[in-house]
């Protein structure tokens, strides 16, 4: 009985570790009752050659990045092309015939079908995206498992990573490419990238079935792209969320005229300092976004600022450059526009540089102040030359 006890005991104590830590033990029940056929032999894992392991990480991270863009179109098309025999899986692949069941299917289609509308619709498109933003990284790091099958833990980490990261991207890219769409009020850009980006998915998905490894080269070379231009497309993420916020929150635009600063933060007068060796006045100052012109980089935060001495001068100043523009021979107007209200500066000549500056839809008043303010001082030189001219009046 003692005997029994004891055998009894050493089988949960070793089935207990073997739960915890299974590919730690290999159990073989002969050893605690002597019978050579009764044994629990170990589930050997599938050995890959490198070529075989190298089209596995193509296929797990093209899924990826193809999630990142549409997850459900993803899921839903492999799904169809598996419970309808459209391709033939091969014996290491196998492990994605779960995608073919039909309620994966139909659950797969019916999200789809709601993404479909949802992308076509200016800002629901963008809404989307950020409620999205932690599923299709999740779901794409699922799928490049599930392409693996059963790896070790390890391996099974580091594919996790990979493909979250790829899925991100990819999401992060599609996100910051509406957002730059949604600032014209038409539809038709969203229709356009909308279909765009469902040809894109099948076009990908057919090409990770049929050449994998070139799939990956060109996924690469898109991660690579994207890493070179994040920077922009990070800080034009930025400047229009900050401005559709402040299209839903901020204050109505007032008719009143407003009183201009005439000081800057302490982050941008070092800056503007620096540039002002002169020491000449500030005549007043407004916070703005850079659009586009000459050695100025867009979707910058930053202020325009004048001087009391030079009425042909203003400086765009940011925490870490200003810029000075030369307004003579230019052309000032106010461009309202659906997200903000843009202003706009133009040579008069056909060639010259072009320079605009992107206010939130509230301050309409204040970029009609400004306009008008250097209008005013354009005029100034012309009026002294006229005076210059007629000479002193005599009575």
């Amino acid at each position: 009985m003692t005997k029994k006890i004891r055998r009894v005991g050493s089988c949960f104590v070793i089935g207990a570790l073997a739960f915890l830590r299974p590919s730690s033990f290999v159990i073989r029940i002969s050893s605690f009752y002597p019978s050579p056929r009764s044994r629990v032999t170990s589930i050997s894992t599938p050995r890959y050659s490198p070529v075989e392991r190298l089209d596995l990480l193509s296929v797990a991270l093209g899924l990826a990045a193809l999630a990142g863009v549409n997850l459900y179109l993803t899921v839903f098309a492999t799904g169809l092309a598996i419970h309808f025999h459209w391709i033939t899986l091969a014996p290491q692949y196998q492990s994605l015939e779960i995608l073919g069941n039909p309620w994966i299917i139909s659950i797969a289609g019916l999200l789809y079908a709601l993404e479909f509308f949802a992308d076509k619709i200016p800002w629901v498109d963008s809404i989307w995206d950020a409620v999205h933003t932690i599923i299709r990284p999740i779901g794409g790091t699922l799928l490049a498992i599930q392409v693996l099958g059963h790896p070790s833990p390890a391996v099974t980490v580091i594919v996790a990573l990979l493909a979250g990261g790829t899925s991100l991207i990819a999401h992060t890219a599609k996100a910051a490419t509406r957002l730059a769409s949604n600032t014209s009020p038409e539809p038709f850009s969203n229709i356009g990238l909308s279909l765009g980006e469902d040809a894109a998915v099948l076009g990908g998905l057919a090409l990770v079935h049929f050449n994998p490894l070139l799939a990956l080269i060109i996924f690469l070379i898109g991660i690579g792209a994207f890493f070179y231009f994040a920077p922009r497309i990070l800080r034009a993420m930025k400047a229009k969320i900050w401005l559709a916020w402040k299209k839903l929150n901020g204050p109505a635009d007032r008719s009143e005229p407003v009183q201009l600063p005439t000081t800057l933060p302490a982050r941008l007068a070092s800056v503007f300092n620096r540039e002002n060796v002169l020491g000449e006045t500030i005549a007043w100052t407004a916070r703005c976004i850079s659009g586009r012109g000459r050695r100025i980089p867009p979707n910058l935060f930053g202020a325009l600022v004048t001087t009391k001495e030079e009425p042909h001068k203003l400086v765009f100043v940011t925490r870490k450059l200003a810029r000075t523009i030369n307004l003579e021979d230019a052309v000032v107007d106010h461009d309202p526009r659906f997200l903000f209200e843009n202003l706009v500066i133009s040579p008069t000549a056909a060639k010259g540089p072009k320079y605009s500056f992107i206010f939130p839809r509230s301050e309409a008043t204040v970029v009609e102040q400004i306009v008008c303010n250097l209008r005013e001082r354009l005029s100034e030189p012309v009026l002294q030359e006229q005076a210059t001219v007629s000479g002193p009046s005599v009575t």
